[in-house]
């Protein structure tokens, strides 16, 4: 990690104390701080204004906590996050991680768990990432997938069927133009014999 002086911390923590021995062990291992929010909202808004790599968010914290922080960084400004916590956060982790959360350090912090704790939460960040993209992707496959829903108007005689500009349509022109669905022809058992009694035509079964 000290190899990678570049990656850039903001620390949310409204204990004056605890931010400094924080910002002190990052510093360590060559980190910069670039910010510290006294308070969830001000992380929040700190965050979009410095774009920091990573956000060390403590959990109780006045105006908006640590969770609520990092769901809406998550919505407004993708960042990975680690959650400071003063206890075990075990009981925390499923509303943590549904929130955004990649991982979590007890408080006082040492340096080689905020260093574990950082790698942990950005590559689960990237994969998070990764994985809405991909869902964004199979949304718009979805969206393009033409379905038929409710009644259509077929006519009793010819049973073309009437579409919502009130053309007539021959039936296997309107379900190509509506689904994905390409029609190949031949002849039932009954037409067959209707039309070609006695023949057995390719198709035809």
């Amino acid at each position: 990690m000290k190899s990678s002086p570049s990656i850039r911390v903001l620390i949310a923590e409204d204990d004056a104390m605890v931010a400094r021995l924080t910002q002190r062990e990052l510093e360590s291992i060559g980190l910069t701080v670039v910010g510290i929010a006294p308070d969830g909202a001000q992380a929040v808004s700190l965050t979009a204004a410095l774009k920091p790599d990573v956000v060390l968010m403590d959990i109780t914290m006045p105006e908006m906590n640590g969770i609520d922080a990092a769901a809406a960084l998550q919505a407004d400004c993708p960042t990975p996050v680690v959650i400071l916590t003063a206890h075990d956060a075990s009981e925390l982790v499923e509303r943590a991680t549904a929130a955004g959360v990649g991982a979590f350090v007890i408080k006082p912090p040492r340096a080689d768990e905020l260093e574990r704790a950082i790698v942990i939460a950005t590559a689960r960040h990237a994969d998070l990432l990764e994985l809405r993209r991909l869902n964004q992707e199979l949304q718009a496959a979805l969206a393009e997938v033409k379905a038929l829903k409710g009644l259509l108007p077929i006519c009793c005689g010819c049973k073309k069927i009437r579409d919502d500009r009130d053309y007539w349509s021959e039936v296997e022109v309107y379900l190509m133009k509506h689904t994905d669905a390409k029609f190949t022809h031949g002849y039932c058992p009954t037409c067959l014999e209707k039309y070609f009694p006695g023949l057995n035509l390719p198709g035809s079964g």
